[in-house]
């Protein structure tokens, strides 16, 4: 089994930034495993933000939402630990974020592609 948890989560004001960490662990855990970062308003559905996934020899590879580019940056500096640094946080972003690992590269935009979950890290931003 894997476990994924969330850390760096609070409250800034509209403009800040903060550093969300999320860390894989479990014995079946792959690094080839896709990581994704996804959002959950009140009374909205889980939204993609961003996903690194496995390019072989290669590297990683990020991908973005529209509504995050040019604010957010996902990374991955090894297999287990992955990041997503928010900047110019705005009242919108306000949401419970949660990393997730897929074992397929396919459909990683979509939560129904995902495997494994962390349990959230609440992020408001206040105006």
């Amino acid at each position: 089994q894997v476990q994924l948890v969330e850390s760096g989560g609070g409250l800034v004001q509209a403009g800040g930034s903060l550093r969300l960490s999320c860390v894989a662990s479990g014995r079946t855990f792959s690094s080839s495993y896709a990581m994704g970062w996804f959002r959950q308003a009140p009374g909205k559905e889980r939204e993609f933000v961003a996903v690194t996934t496995w390019l072989g020899g290669s590297g990683y590879q990020a991908d973005y939402a529209d509504f995050v580019k040019g604010r957010f940056t996902i990374s991955r500096n090894n297999a287990k630990n992955t990041a997503l640094q928010m900047n110019s946080l705005k009242p919108e972003d306000t949401a419970v974020y949660y990393c997730a690992a897929a074992k397929s590269p396919r459909g990683v935009t979509t939560t129904g592609s995902y495997d494994f979950w962390g349990q959230g890290a609440q992020v408001t931003v206040a105006s």
